[in-house]
């Protein structure tokens, strides 16, 4: 591995253990792929820096078993934002 893929993976990794944030986040943030941010900290971390590739790991997981509750709120979002854009004489129709 390469010097500068070791630093990017450790960067990445700080990152998202002091942030909490997903792969997306990391790699909009930095402006790289989520395959290469994904690849970095769940493979080349590991071998260049094994405490925090478990840590990494810790914050993976949780994102992973929360996934399902953000898509869920994003779609809410969506249709209420939807709803808000109608009459008010539909609002009074609305299917509950």
């Amino acid at each position: 591995m390469h010097k500068q893929e070791a630093k990017r993976c450790e960067i990445l990794g700080r990152y998202i253990v002091d942030t909490g944030a997903t792969v997306r986040d990391a790699a909009s943030k930095y402006g790289i792929s989520k395959s290469t941010v994904h690849k970095d900290v769940t493979e080349r971390l590991e071998r260049c820096n094994r405490p925090l590739y478990e840590l990494v790991r810790i914050v993976l997981d949780t994102n992973k078993s929360e996934r399902h509750l953000r898509g869920g709120a994003a779609t809410k979002n969506k249709y209420e934002q939807k709803q808000q854009g109608r009459g008010a004489h539909f609002k009074s129709c609305r299917v509950r």
